[in-house]
């Protein structure tokens, strides 16, 4: 792997990774979007590295900061886990049903009302 494929790697997770840590978010909306620009990456290719990369515990250490401050609700948070797990699997096999610009399209226009809810919402 070229040196600079490995460098723009280490910025996409870093920045994934700081963005997760700060506000919630990384994957999807960090690591797809970089993937498919910076790499030339296909959407399904994106969103499989994207997934495949949460595969090991990443944040881990993220959220136990905010659990030692904040303790979370772990009975939430493997409730959320387990349909986490059928959700991702159903979620996949219709992505990979579908022609990946339809579903560009699709990850776009959530991406889009997502923000707008968050910019002008409640």
């Amino acid at each position: 792997m070229p040196v600079a494929t490995v460098l723009l790697l280490l910025l996409i997770g870093l920045a994934a990774g700081l963005l997760s840590g700060f506000v919630g978010i990384g994957g999807g909306i960090v690591m797809v979007p970089a993937l498919v620009w910076l790499l030339g990456y296909e959407q399904h290719q994106a969103q499989g590295t994207s997934l495949a990369v949460l595969v090991l515990p990443v944040v881990f250490l993220a959220a136990w900061n905010y659990h030692k401050v904040h303790p979370l609700d772990l009975k939430a948070v493997a409730i959320i886990a387990g349909a986490f797990v059928l959700g991702g699997f159903m979620g996949s096999k219709v992505a990979l049903a579908l022609p990946a610009d339809i579903v560009k399209k699709v990850f776009g226009v959530f991406m889009i009302v997502a923000a707008l809810k968050l910019i002008f919402g409640k």
